[in-house]
């Protein structure tokens, strides 16, 4: 109980809001299972269910780095809280529209659903502007080792972009301009949306869906900070692991393939191309960030096991929690 009233303090609005994700995920479940209403071809409670994790993981991963923030923390507390309130109106919206059985993103047919696709992208824009204030803030976040710190700096600049991707999906598409039905912006790219998919997550398996790098963007967030983490509890073990300096090679590799691989699948869908069935360029690039991220690897554990590298951390280093060091470097 302790330990979750120390959590709750990290940041009070957005843990408040990762508390009601959690209870919005049960509820989607019940929907899942007892509703069998559709929209677009997948289950009415499905997107509700994904967005509520997704929020979920967001809200909890920035309360935590804004309550470790040393500097800027007034401003970067609002900035949270602006954040905690622009999710929530979101998924407020999407959960209202899947209650209704009908669609919440792009959807223009009515006048209340113009205005509520308003606000849901005033909100959206609103989240981009102070994840951006959150993310710069975060070049002056104290943590325990320079590969953790390479790690959370560039998974919170890979977020941002993977964030701004969504603005892709906002024009409306040539098939919309010919035939309007009261749809404006699309998903998929080269159909329209709703076709097949893959079972839970419903990207399109037949074209181009731009939710596929966002998705992937958003969450270097929490990917390579605890890639960092995990190469910091094996350095125990590994012997080559043990030098944090080796550790950000490795981070800084991760990240490069992290970054180039959401380029890879931005371009793939944006021409279109099938998540399930890469081609031609798309195919040799992601094969190429592939081998180029496994031969950097290799390289770097290998000099180090070559050319072993005297250590600067001191033995307390290992032992002791970020919040703990944080604390010291407060005061």
């Amino acid at each position: 109980m302790l330990s979750l009233k120390r959590a709750y303090a990290w940041h009070r609005p957005l843990m408040a809001v990762a508390a009601l994700m959690v209870l919005c995920a049960a509820v989607c479940l019940v929907g899942v299972v007892v509703d069998p209403r559709q929209v677009g071809g997948a289950d009415t409670w499905l997107k509700p269910l994904k967005f509520s994790l997704s929020i979920l993981l967001y809200s909890l991963t920035w309360a935590w780095l804004i309550a470790h923030l040393t500097r800027f923390r007034k401003a970067a507390h609002t900035a949270g809280t602006v954040i905690a309130v622009a999710v929530a109106v979101e998924q407020l919206a999407i959960v209202g529209a899947a209650a209704s059985a009908t669609t919440s993103h792009f959807n223009v047919s009515t006048p209340f659903a113009t205005a509520l696709w308003g606000v849901m992208a005033v909100s959206i824009t609103i989240l981009y502007v102070a994840t951006f204030v959150t993310t710069v803030m975060l070049f002056w976040m104290p943590l325990p080792t320079v590969s953790l710190t390479v790690a959370v700096r560039t998974g919170a600049a890979i977020a941002l972009v993977g964030l701004g991707l969504a603005f892709l999906m906002t024009g409306p598409t040539a098939q919309q301009l010919d035939d309007y039905q009261g749809i404006v912006g699309a998903h998929t790219v080269g159909i329209a949306d709703g076709g097949p998919g893959l079972p839970l997550l419903g990207w399109s398996t037949v074209a181009g869906d731009l939710r596929i790098p966002h998705f992937v963007g958003m969450h270097a967030l929490q990917l390579l900070p605890l890639f960092a983490i995990i190469l910091g509890a094996l350095a125990g073990r590994i012997r080559l692991l043990a030098d944090d300096r080796v550790r950000t090679r490795l981070v800084v590799v991760a990240a490069a393939a992290f970054a180039a691989t959401l380029a890879v699948l931005t371009a793939q869908a944006l021409i279109g191309q099938s998540i399930v069935r890469p081609q031609g360029g798309i195919l040799i690039a992601g094969w190429g960030v592939a081998i180029a991220a496994g031969l950097a690897a290799v390289v770097i554990l290998v000099a180090a096991a070559r050319h072993p590298l005297q250590s600067e951390r001191r033995p307390d280093d290992e032992q002791t929690p970020i919040a703990e060091k944080t604390e010291k470097v407060r005061s």
